[in-house]
Order: structure tokens, then C-alpha cells, then sequence
């Protein structure tokens, strides 16, 4: 930690031998989590089978404590919470309520996304419509992503119907072979990051049809020296950024350090920071 802390701040490479055995590290973390019972499962043998058993237990105590501490509204609880994989794997990855119920309304499910996010269970990230500093003044609480608060605990639970064996996330991850669906899993576990370093999490989603110019998703932003670091991550081979391209252009004059988080060294391209994965947590 203290040599990654240094190349951050001096914003140098850490090498591909060393960058390539903390990447390995990193993907170990994410599938495993943080959660005590899955870390000491995974430290006898480092045995993945065993840390998806001690997840779903986790998974089937959470279910539990909702039926105690959610009661009156514990059905909407129940289907916020399954419904984050599938919500999480779509490109926007907003949560988009209709797949619930097609006649779903924010306002009657509002307190089941409060209860998750307030238990720890979820990190809330709400849709900003402005770039200014103060981003909850603009915050848009009906237009939020969900994520889980333990990646390691998303991983299982995107697979919670279907036995270990059938889990090729655990692949995807470890052998850094992610498609853009399974993308989730990085985005959620830089939110992850961002919400332990005290960040109160923060997207900007703009639709515009008529003016492509204006047709823009930043995945974080975050406040640095009174101004807006916006946050893409890319969790393999990519080829532009033209949304943090855009998103620059518009608001160059309220913009600290643009970031492009992904699984390669330290570099510095176009007036954009690129930073391993692992450093969110510098941020």
C-alpha cells in the first residue's frame, strides 16, 4: 500500500510485474468481498466454493432481518433487492422500477431503496442535472443506481438461483475475460471505493435525442479543489470516451481531473488520468 500510495501521488507507473500481481489481489477481493465469514473461508484454502457458501448464508440473513425490520413493506424490500443484478447489468444500469411492475411508482417504493441503503446493505447513487459543486442540490432522487455495498456479495447474488458450478463469474473476473453486461461488477466495486473514502455517490445521465452534443453518462462524479472529477470505468478493452469527452467540453470550466478507471498501469493520455482499478480507493 505504501508504494501504491506513492506511484498515485506522483502518478507514475508501478510496472507490469507488480501491477499485474496487486491487479490478481484485486480480482481475488472483489469475488470474495469483505464480509468476515467469506474472507476467513476463503483464507483456509483459498477455496471459492466455500466463500459462495458462506455469501449465500450472509444473503439468506439479510432476507431474514428484512422480514423483521422491513415489516408493513417487506414485499417492495424483497423486490428492490433481488431485482439489483438485473437492474445493474443493463447498460445505463439505472433502476428502472417497470421491471418490478410496470405501473410502479417511485414515490411508493421510495422507503424500501432508504431501508437498503440505510442498513448498509446498498450504496444509492443518485442522477445529477447539473455540474455545479454542491451536486445534491441538483440530485435527482427518483433517477438512482443501486449497488451492493459488498461486490464480493453481488457476485453471489447475480447467481443465488443456480449452483457454484454454474457461477462463470468467478472466471470472468479472475481471468479478466468481463463482457460489458458483467461490467457491473467493477463499476460496483469502484462505488464501493469511493463510498468507503466518504464520498456520497453521484452520476450524470443526460437523454437528448434532438442535440447528440448534449447525450452524455459519467459513471461518478465526485468533488476535488472545488471543482467536478468525473469518473469512467472501464473494465477491459475500450476504444473512446466520447461521453467524458463530451461532458469536458461542456463543462471545462467546472472540471478538476478527469479519471478513466480500468485494469491497466497508471497513464496519462489527452489530458485524461487513467488509474488502475484498485486506486479508487485514493480517490
Amino acid at each position: 500500500m505504501p508504494l501504491i500510495r506513492q506511484c498515485f501521488s506522483k502518478k507514475q507507473p508501478l510496472g507490469q510485474a507488480l501491477h499485474r500481481k496487486i491487479m490478481n489481489d484485486f480480482r481475488q477481493y472483489v469475488l470474495v468481498g469483505g464480509m468476515p465469514q467469506a474472507v476467513l473461508a476463503y483464507g483456509k484454502e483459498k477455496n471459492f466454493a466455500a466463500v459462495d457458501e458462506a455469501k449465500r448464508r450472509i444473503l439468506h440473513l439479510y432476507r431474514e432481518d428484512v422480514s423483521k425490520f422491513a415489516s408493513g413493506y417487506e414485499e417492495k424490500v424483497y423486490a428492490v433487492f433481488d431485482g439489483i443484478p438485473g437492474q445493474l447489468s443493463k447498460k445505463e444500469k439505472k433502476y428502472t422500477l417497470a421491471a418490478i411492475d410496470k405501473n410502479a411508482r417511485f414515490r411508493t417504493y421510495e422507503n424500501s431503496f432508504i431501508w437498503l441503503n440505510e442498513a448498509m446493505i446498498t450504496n444509492t447513487c443518485f442522477n445529477t442535472t447539473d455540474s455545479n459543486i454542491e451536486l445534491a442540490l441538483s440530485s435527482d432522487h427518483a433517477t438512482q443506481k443501486c449497488y451492493m455495498a459488498d461486490t464480493g456479495l453481488l457476485v453471489t447474488l447475480t447467481f443465488m438461483d443456480k449452483a457454484f458450478t454454474d457461477n462463470e463469474l468467478y472466471k470472468a473476473v479472475l481471468f479478466d475475460k468481463l463482457d460489458i453486461n458483467e461490467g457491473m461488477i467493477m463499476e460496483n466495486i469502484v462505488a464501493q471505493m469511493l463510498r468507503c473514502r466518504g464520498h456520497k455517490l453521484y452520476f450524470y445521465s443526460r437523454n437528448d435525442m434532438q442535440n447528440r452534443a448534449n447525450h452524455m453518462k459519467i459513471d461518478f462524479l465526485i468533488t476535488e479543489n472545488k471543482k467536478i472529477s468525473p469518473i469512467e470505468v472501464k473494465s477491459g478493452n475500450y476504444r473512446s470516451h466520447s461521453s467524458l469527452d463530451k461532458f469536458r467540453k461542456k463543462f471545462a470550466d467546472k472540471i478538476a481531473t478527469p479519471y478513466i478507471l480500468y485494469p491497466k498501469d497508471i497513464m496519462e493520455k489527452d489530458g485524461v488520468w487513467h488509474l488502475p482499478l484498485y486506486m479508487a480507493m485514493l480517490l
